[in-house]
């Protein structure tokens, strides 16, 4: 890491590597079926990914788009019921494979109808072959989708938590983020979604939005704490290219790093002081919340099978995934590529990983070091065959220069961020990047 780039602590958001745009064409398509030979089938995670959302906040630049007209909705449902059943088809009869958790991501899944909400789920389990009632079920929802019946089919239908994204409780920084919404809306949502009786609620709050101060983000943060969540993720704004946000003009990119620095540290103390567990940079989590499966950042195992644009699926030889966009015209092309397609028995579009190279090390590395808890230096060395300090070095001797890893961990087994590591997260994590995934990522051109 250069002295330049540890200055900025808000390099990436690191939930999966590699990086989604370190993604490419794979010239061969290979096959499913041998993509997935060999490979183990035992926890598989599930995502289905549902690209609609009723409005585009001005910070996201998630694979979705606005509204679906002309029946879109069903006829995207078509094509996933088609993929769900070449992917079930390419992981083979010989040995069935296994769902240890499953996730509905988008977008935003109840931009959909309760009746397609029911079809979502029949596809996860009669198509996919997930039993949703017998795993954790994640899904995301916003203040507005978040009805009374749509809540009720999830309910029912096995969710164990509904994360809303609520990012302001304050009118005037939800303007400012381009997601138009009013407190008592979001008040009204959080109400259903604890009528519904859905075990895990978190709720997503933002910083670092224009204007915000510590006596607003408190608000906010307090306005979340009164519906005693069982979870609560802090992001910091991101202004990503060709989002809403990007035409704006800011003042001072190092002024907005210390105001994001001084939100996340508020926050993270205030959540703590209410006996908030810290689980990464992001997650808190209050005591005795039920488990979810995989932590943020925690997913060591290759292992996820991702339906729909937007969606990946990870083996231990390959990352793949249709193609990437955040522009609303190429989002919009690719989707009605997507709903009509028929063959999707090939993967076209990924990063191939050596699993005896380098890449799975990182990965392992990177995804257990951005935990709080740490890493595992046993399981790093019975898994590798080395100690992290062997395989990455330099990486680790520049960390520990900074202060950013916590000297008494090593004498509990572990290897473990400081607090003040776990807050630069977002510039440690992509110092971790290899080589080849930083040149694929800077051939990557926004689109």
């Amino acid at each position: 890491m250069n002295d330049d780039a540890a200055i900025r602590p808000y390099q990436n958001y690191v939930y999966a590597y590699p990086h989604k745009t370190a993604y490419g064409p794979l010239e061969e398509a290979p096959p499913l079926r041998e993509v997935w030979a060999g490979e183990r089938r035992d926890a598989l995670s599930l995502y289905l990914h549902v690209p609609f959302c009723e409005v585009r906040c001005g910070f996201c630049n998630l694979f979705t788009r606005i509204g679906a007209p002309d029946e879109l909705t069903s006829r995207y449902l078509d094509a996933l019921e088609r993929q769900a059943i070449a992917v079930r088809e390419a992981l083979g009869d010989e040995e069935p494979p296994r769902f240890a958790a499953a996730a509905f991501g988008g977008g935003t899944p109840t931009f959909l109808s309760p009746g397609e909400l029911e079809r979502l789920c029949d596809i996860a389990e009669k198509r996919a072959g997930a039993d949703l009632t017998a795993v954790p079920l994640s899904v995301e929802a916003s203040p507005a989708t978040a009805t009374a019946d749509r809540l009720a089919v999830l309910a029912e239908r096995g969710a164990t938590r509904l994360s809303l994204g609520v990012q302001s409780f304050v009118a005037a920084e939800a303007r400012s983020a381009v997601r138009p919404q009013h407190r008592a809306d979001v008040e009204a949502a959080l109400g259903r979604i604890r009528d519904a009786r859905i075990p895990v609620l978190n709720i997503d709050l933002i910083y670092g939005i224009d204007g915000q101060t510590e006596e607003s983000w408190r608000y906010s943060l307090e306005a979340a704490l009164a519906w005693r969540p069982e979870e609560l993720y802090l992001y910091p704004l991101y202004v990503r290219p060709r989002t809403g946000l990007s035409r704006r003009e800011r003042t001072s990119e190092r002024a907005w790093d210390e105001q994001r620095l001084r939100l996340y540290r508020y926050g993270r103390d205030l959540l703590r002081a209410e006996g908030y567990e810290q689980v990464s940079m992001r997650m808190f989590r209050r005591p005795g919340a039920p488990a979810q499966g995989a932590d943020d950042h925690a997913c060591q195992s290759d292992g996820m099978v991702g339906l729909g644009c937007g969606a990946r699926s990870y083996t231990s030889r390959l990352h793949y995934s249709f193609d990437y966009a955040v522009d609303m015209g190429e989002i919009r092309t690719i989707i009605d590529q997507y709903v009509g397609t028929d063959d999707f028995g090939r993967a076209h579009h990924g990063f191939r990983v050596d699993p005896g190279g380098d890449e799975p090390r990182r990965r392992h590395l990177l995804q257990s070091l951005l935990q709080a808890a740490g890493l595992d230096l046993g399981e790093y060395r019975a898994r590798f065959g080395a100690a992290p300090g062997e395989d990455f070095p330099a990486e680790l001797r520049d960390f520990a220069r900074r202060g950013w890893l916590d000297d008494a961990a090593a004498g509990e087994g572990l290897l473990r961020l400081s607090p003040e590591g776990l807050a630069h997260s977002d510039a440690l994590g992509p110092a971790l990047f290899s080589a080849a995934v930083r040149s694929s990522m800077s051939a990557y051109e926004p689109r």
